[in-house]
């Protein structure tokens, strides 16, 4: 397993998400002769929606896992956190669009979700150790246990789990950090998985459709929130280029959806920000939209807390290539100056990296 070399005692828990990669973990360790037991988790009602078909955590999911479990022979549970799940992540999502930012859940999920509540009913099964089929490693190095990339490239998810609860980590295994998906896709074969040609789900789980505009409207209602309503697009100088459908449509960098606008010149016109107090839609030049300094806040540290002031790479979106940065902490807060344009969106991560090893992050503000 990717994890410190520790001795294990007991069973070992498993988060089954339905999909290929927790599986694999699954068969991975019922091969190296550990007592498994595999725990799904049901997050929300997707009953009736496209997310009942394929979605992390919907209902077939729940079946796909269960189905994994009798080929595997280990026990199975399912534990109900949709209460949590949707003030922790689905009320987040909801007032993160509705202040004009645009949220991030998988990071939400993996610090309010996936670890804590979970490694709790892993102890209640009398197991001390929590595995989840996540693309990243864990490393003790001089005494204290290190946050890295996996080795797949593609498929690291470490920029999704800089907010997981540190002190869990001595209790979290992922034993695919080491692998590649293709590698991965072979092991489902080699032990016969059932689901072992499904879709790597792409979509946010609980958003039918994908229609993250409608879902926000239709959740805001349910909450009593006020509905947001059509604006003005306008320029930076204030000139009306067309409207809008409410801010929480869209996102800084955006290019599409956002109608035939046109700018002097006659070039295509992308989102610089999201006005939400006059309810408006400022747009530019692609030149225009990429930033160099940003604040971030709500700091998290897999590492000593740096000094006030640090050099190091900022990755501010999955799959973006980190860039040299230097970083002025204050207190949970911090300011980022980039040494290369990029585009981030407020609500977003920012993560901090040396090399593949993962220091910290906080959420752009």
């Amino acid at each position: 397993m990717s994890s410190p070399a520790t001795s294990h005692s007991g069973p070992v828990v498993v988060g089954l998400s339905g999909g290929v990669d927790s599986s694999v973990a699954a068969a991975l360790l019922v091969e190296q002769g550990h007592e498994v037991i595999g725990i799904t988790m049901r997050l929300y009602d997707a009953q009736g929606t496209s997310a009942a078909s394929g979605r992390c955590c919907g209902p077939r999911d729940i079946s796909d896992a269960r189905a994994v479990c009798d080929v595997l022979g280990i026990p199975f549970y399912v534990v109900d956190f949709a209460d949590e799940f949707k003030e922790a992540v689905v009320d987040d999502f909801v007032d993160t669009y509705l202040r004009g930012h645009t949220p991030n859940p998988c990071v939400r999920c993996n610090q309010s979700i996936k670890f804590t509540p979970l490694l709790q009913r892993a102890r209640q099964l009398g197991a001390t150790t929590l595995v989840t089929g996540h693309y990243a490693r864990i490393e003790e190095r001089d005494g204290r246990l290190l946050l890295r990339r996996g080795v797949d490239a593609q498929k690291d998810q470490s920029y999704f789990l800089f907010s997981m609860p540190i002190e869990d980590l001595a209790a979290i295994r992922f034993p695919l950090g080491d692998y590649d998906k293709t590698e991965t896709r072979r092991l489902a074969d080699k032990y016969r998985l059932p689901n072992a040609s499904k879709k790597d789900s792409q979509e946010i789980c609980f958003v039918p459709d994908g229609d993250y505009g409608a879902f926000v409207e239709k959740a805001a209602a349910k909450r009593g929130l006020s509905l947001p309503v059509a604006g003005d697009i306008v320029t930076e100088a204030g000139q009306v280029v067309g409207r809008h459908k409410g801010v929480h449509r869209y996102t800084i960098g955006q290019r599409r959806g956002i109608g035939d606008v046109k700018l002097e010149g006659g070039g295509p016109a992308y989102v610089l920000r999201l006005d939400v107090e006059n309810n408006r839609l400022v747009v530019g030049a692609a030149a225009d939209a990429p930033e160099q300094e940003f604040e971030i806040q709500g700091l998290r540290w897999f590492i000593e807390e740096p000094a006030a002031s640090f050099e190091t790479r900022v990755q501010v979106r999955h799959r973006g290539t980190p860039v040299q940065a230097r970083v002025s902490i204050d207190g949970d807060r911090a300011r980022v100056r980039l040494q290369s344009d990029v585009i981030c969106a407020p609500g977003q991560a920012a993560v901090f990296y040396d090399d593949d090893i993962v220091q910290g992050g906080g959420w752009i503000c």
